[in-house]
C-alpha cells in the first residue's frame, strides 16, 4: 500500500483544457456557477443546493470585515513590501486562529459530539464543565464588544432555518448555550464563529475543514485593507504610534 501511486479527485488538464471534479472548466463552470457554488463544489465534491448556496453566502459575508485590528499585520507588511500583495494577504490570514475566527473546528467537533450523544443536554453540560475545570474559555462563546448577544448569530441561524436545514447542529449549539448559562450562572453570547460552525455543519461541511471557510471569508477583507492602504496609508502612523506608546524598560548604558 505504501508504494501505491497517489491519485487526485480534484482536477486534471491536457491540451484541450481543464477538468475539475468531472466538469469542464470552460463549458460547465466559467459563467455557469457562482463563486460560492464553486467553493462548495471544489472543496466538497458536489454542487450545493440553492439553500446550501444561500447559507454559505451568509457565512462568507459574515467575517469579511474584522476592522483595523484584524488587518494591522497586512497593512504593515504591505508598507514594508508593497511589491508583495500576496505576502501582505498571507500575513493577515495568519492571524485566523484561536483568538480571531479560527475556532470553528473546535465548535464543530463539540456540536458533532452532542448530536451523536443519547443525552445531548448532559453531553453539552460535560463539555462546558470540562472547560471550566481547565480554566479555559469555551470556543464560540463570549465577545469583547457584543453583549448580551452577538447580533450576527441570530441572523445566521435565521437564514439557515428559513432554508429548512435539518437543524441538528443548530439544536446542538443551543444545547451548548444553555449549558454555558447554567454553569456560569449568567448568559454568555453565542458569537458569530459558533453560529458559522453550526451552519457549516448543517450544509455538510466536516468540522476539520471549517477553519478553511473562515480563511476564505476573511481574505476579501484583507485585500480591501491593502487597497485602502494604497489609497489612504495608515501603516506609517500605526508604526509611529506603536513606537511612541511602548516604553523601553531595559537597562541603559552608563553615561
Amino acid at each position: 500500500m505504501r508504494n501505491e501511486k497517489p491519485t487526485t479527485l480534484l482536477s486534471t488538464f491536457d491540451e484541450h483544457g481543464s477538468t475539475i471534479r468531472g466538469k469542464n472548466l470552460v463549458d460547465d463552470l466559467i459563467g455557469e456557477v457562482s463563486f460560492t457554488q464553486m467553493i462548495y463544489f471544489y472543496i466538497l465534491g458536489r454542487m450545493p443546493t440553492p439553500a446550501q448556496t444561500r447559507i454559505l453566502d451568509a457565512i462568507l459575508v459574515t467575517l469579511v470585515d474584522h476592522g483595523i485590528l484584524g488587518a494591522v499585520s497586512a497593512r504593515m507588511v504591505y508598507r514594508g513590501a508593497p511589491d508583495s500583495i500576496q505576502g501582505a494577504v498571507a500575513a493577515g490570514i495568519l492571524g485566523m486562529g484561536s483568538q480571531f475566527g479560527g475556532v470553528m473546528e473546535q465548535v464543530g467537533q463539540h456540536l458533532d459530539e452532542i448530536i451523536v450523544s443519547p443525552d445531548p443536554e448532559a453531553t453539552a453540560l460535560g463539555i462546558v464543565k470540562a472547560y471550566r475545570a481547565a480554566k479555559q474559555p469555551l470556543p464560540g462563546f463570549g465577545h469583547n464588544d457584543f453583549r448580551p448577544e452577538d447580533p450576527r448569530t441570530p441572523k445566521l441561524l435565521a437564514v439557515a432555518e428559513q432554508e429548512g436545514v435539518p437543524g441538528k447542529h443548530i439544536a446542538a449549539l443551543r444545547s451548548l448555550s444553555r449549558a454555558v448559562d447554567q454553569v456560569l450562572g449568567k448568559h454568555l453570547t453565542i458569537n458569530a464563529t459558533a453560529g458559522m460552525a453550526a451552519l457549516l455543519g448543517e450544509i455538510g461541511v466536516p468540522a476539520e475543514i471549517m477553519r478553511g471557510f473562515a480563511v476564505i471569508s476573511r481574505t476579501p477583507g484583507i485585500v480591501g485593507h491593502i487597497r485602502e492602504e494604497q489609497q489612504r496609508p495608515a501603516g506609517g502612523f500605526i508604526g509611529r504610534m506603536a513606537q511612541e506608546s511602548i516604553v523601553y524598560a531595559g537597562d541603559k548604558p552608563a553615561a
